[in-house]
């Protein structure tokens, strides 16, 4: 029986055996980082420069940003240098690490969304009461609640997991570490049960929010229905398809990755899954954001066009 003490490192699962393949693996995630990275960032920067968005949905857009860039950070960079490198190795600390902070922005990020929800159903279905609900104070409040959940759950399930003996080696099926591969390795039956444990309540949890959801969305298509104008249905959908688009890439995938029958569960399918639930929806959501979303258009345009006028402003003062 082996643990902690006597495992210093663990064996990623390598995106492809030939060098060249792996060389094409790290440009890839490369663009997708830069992209994520700068869409992301620019989101950030219109919500923080632009006043038209110091609102419920630009405050809980910022720290969905920020829930994206956490998520790309914690597992695009170490792929990359394994595949850079050639290697597959990570330390038993840095594994941790990764679990703790993967699980916690994948959660924040769930309970913002769920967050966004709620904003987006006073807004249409309960106009009036939109500022009592949803003043400043609410939302602080919420944002902090999503945060401390999804660091409360992101402890208990690190400091669970990683205090399990292992007795299977040290090989993970996968290319970043996840609590499911990691518990394959376990000798420990209590501990293993007691993880389990964790996670039927967290799944409850999300369930939970999930139906919320689902619930929320139904009262909204409903009252944007009863809108007797073509211009104000089109005017709520564009409020509210965006949010809808990133939900369902978020739940679609991690649910497809979690639950796919075992009889067409492979290793190569299994990488691909893992990429398109913690990779892609971080990367998209700005873009889906900025390009439904006619008020962060403007404040995008908006801001580009301040910084090229004074690039411009900058070059001839200095002729």
């Amino acid at each position: 029986m082996s643990n902690s003490s006597s495992m210093p490192q663990f064996l990623l699962l390598a995106f492809a055996d030939r060098r060249e393949l792996q060389l094409r693996h790290f440009w890839l995630f490369l663009a997708i980082s830069l992209a994520a990275l700068l869409a992301n960032g620019l989101i950030l920067s219109a919500v923080a420069c632009d006043h038209h968005l110091h609102t419920p949905m630009g405050f809980f857009l910022l720290n969905l940003s920020l829930t994206d860039l956490g998520c790309i950070c914690t597992t695009v960079p170490k792929a990359m240098h394994n595949s850079l490198w050639d290697t597959t190795t990570i330390s038993y600390m840095g594994c941790a690490a990764q679990v703790f902070l993967l699980i916690f922005f994948i959660r924040t990020e769930f309970y913002l969304l769920t967050i966004m929800c709620y904003d987006r159903y006073v807004a249409i279905c309960k106009p009036l009461h939109y500022g009592t609900l949803l003043g400043s104070r609410a939302c602080v409040h919420m944002a902090a609640a999503a945060w401390a959940t999804g660091f409360l759950n992101s402890l208990l399930h690190t400091a669970n997991t990683f205090s399990l003996p292992l007795c299977q080696g040290n090989a993970l099926g996968q290319f970043f570490c996840e609590i499911p591969h990691i518990l394959k390795l376990s000798c420990s039956h209590s501990g293993y049960l007691r993880e389990i444990g964790l996670i039927g309540v967290s799944a409850c949890i999300i369930f939970c929010c999930f139906i919320f959801i689902v619930f929320s969305y139904v009262q909204i298509f409903r009252a944007v229905l009863r809108i007797p104008s073509q211009q104000g249905r089109h005017k709520a959908f564009s409020m509210c398809l965006p949010h809808l688009a990133v939900v369902s890439l978020f739940v679609s995938t991690v649910v497809f990755s979690y639950l796919k029958p075992p009889s067409i569960s492979s290793p190569s399918l299994d990488l691909v899954v893992s990429v398109l639930y913690s990779v892609v929806p971080p990367a998209l959501n700005p873009f889906i954001y900025s390009l439904r979303n006619q008020q962060i258009k403007d404040a995008l345009r908006k801001m580009m066009t301040g910084c090229f006028s004074g690039a411009i402003k900058c070059l001839f003062s200095g002729v």
